[in-house]
């Protein structure tokens, strides 16, 4: 509904308050769903109490809009983002519990070490600092409470991670796997997938009939007509007069009053639409209709207009053949259909060692491409994570890889070649494999906070908040 508040938003006063408001009160109607007690907070680590308040800060903090929680609920993104202030929180436990202190001088000393507040000469500009803070929304105070949050945690993965030194025969190791140069032979499957043209009408049918439950198409009929200030009231303002007459068509439709009165009073034309079927060329209002179709009677703003439309019928409706653009696109279901079991089968072969030399030299006859990859990291033709798979293959595997344009190809990792090791880039693998052991070390750090502090969730109270975006 169009909010109540429109006179007091036209003010200069109201800019600057919405201003100051916005941030810390993007959910802040949550807060009246909630009583005081146990069944206001959304977890417990030991005796400390994760209250739904705190939850709310968090998301603000986010930035994530309610929209995409909203659309996301059925993904646990509440459960997921409720796990990441639980870990936060795990976090400052174990800082609190280790004393780690950063002092008011050395978090001044990090501040003015931050090249993003210097000058040109390299020397550091307050009014730099306070630029940054202006751009990010942020208090001066707030922003240092986070930063010597962010240093006590760094001080005490530093401390986790104390003493980490990798054997050098291991940091050799990785050295060579990622940079030994690989050659593959390769085919591409393009040649042995089923063209359009060899589809066939039977095959289209058949297609149907398997899928007719998945394929059916959702059809519309609706009408709607655009109303804005000029053809509502005469004049090209959105004055208070615009805003009352908004207001007396959502009343009306809370009362179920008929489309074709409010048209009629409004004394505006609709636009009927029959057959609506969505695609991405089609008017945006018309989308827009379509994506709000669950309300079969609303009106909505859009751009500068609003828009106000009644939903008549909704069907779903088995594909037409005879639509030329239904047609083409059953086609493509069915080209990507074969494209997955002809990989599948291929892949099954591979599994089972069905497939062998003899197999791949008699498929490609005079298709078999070579190629040498230089690393690890050569994308130079396919994709970077098909790169790495090929790379922790023995040698006479084979496998299927794609490129970045989704292209399939049967590849044999044909032979491998070993770098000469260099000791300059010998160093910044063995930081690399430190790195490695580190994040090791971490991971089963994080295990053992888990087990370490006793958490509980309150479910009853999640699924309040859940619902609060429903």
């Amino acid at each position: 509904m169009i909010s109540s508040f429109r006179n007091f938003a036209k003010t200069k006063f109201a800019g600057i308050l919405v201003f100051v408001m916005i941030i810390p009160f993007v959910f802040w109607g949550m807060g009246s769903m909630f009583g005081s007690g146990n069944t206001n907070n959304v977890a417990k680590i030991n005796k400390t109490n994760i209250s739904t308040q705190e939850f709310i800060d968090y998301l603000n903090s986010s930035g994530i809009p309610q929209e995409t929680i909203r659309n996301n609920l059925e993904k646990n993104i509440i459960e997921e983002l409720l796990s990441g202030l639980i870990s936060s929180t795990l976090l400052e436990l174990e800082v609190n519990d280790f004393n780690i202190i950063i002092s008011e001088n050395t978090l001044l000393k990090i501040i003015k070490n931050n090249k993003n507040f210097h000058d040109e000469n390299g020397n550091f500009q307050r009014i730099n600092y306070e630029k940054f803070l202006l751009e990010n929304n942020q208090s001066a105070p707030t922003f240092e409470l986070r930063l010597k949050g962010r240093e006590q945690q760094k001080n005490l993965f530093d401390y986790i991670g104390a003493g980490t030194v990798s054997p050098q025969f291991l940091v050799k190791k990785l050295f060579e796997e990622e940079n030994k140069k690989l050659e593959i032979e390769f085919i591409d499957l393009k040649n042995f997938y089923t063209k359009k043209e060899e589809i066939t009408e039977n095959d289209l049918k058949i297609f149907l009939e398997e899928n007719k439950d998945q394929l059916k198409v959702e059809y519309l009929d609706f009408d709607y007509t655009i109303i804005n200030p000029m053809n509502l009231i005469g004049v090209n303002e959105f004055n208070q007069s615009f805003f009352d007459k908004i207001d007396e068509i959502e009343v009306d439709i809370s009362n179920e009053v008929d489309f074709k009165i409010i048209t009629n009073n409004i004394n505006i034309k609709p636009i009927r639409v029959n057959n609506f079927k969505f695609s991405s060329d089609k008017n945006e209002i018309e989308k827009k209709i379509f994506e709000l179709r669950k309300n079969n009677f609303d009106i909505f703003e859009f751009g500068d207009n609003y828009v106000l439309y009644k939903i008549n019928s909704n069907e779903q409706k088995k594909p037409d053949l005879n639509d030329k653009q239904t047609k083409n696109e059953v086609i493509e279901l069915v080209i990507q259909k074969n494209k997955f079991d002809y990989n599948k089968k291929l892949l099954d072969q591979i599994k089972n060692s069905q497939f062998n030399n003899n197999d791949f030299i008699k498929m490609g006859q005079n298709r078999i491409n070579n190629i040498k990859l230089n690393s690890i990291k050569d994308n130079k033709k396919f994709e970077i994570n098909a790169v790495e798979l090929l790379y922790s293959l023995p040698i006479n595997s084979f496998t299927l890889i794609n490129d970045d344009k989704n292209n399939i190809y049967l590849a044999k990792v044909k032979s491998f070649e070993n770098e000469i090791v260099v000791k300059e880039k010998l160093e910044a693998y063995d930081n690399k494999h430190n790195s490695n052991i580190k994040n090791t070390m971490l991971k089963s750090y994080d295990l053992f906070l888990n087990e370490k502090y006793n958490v509980i969730l309150n479910q009853k109270t999640i699924e309040r908040v859940k619902n609060y975006f429903q």
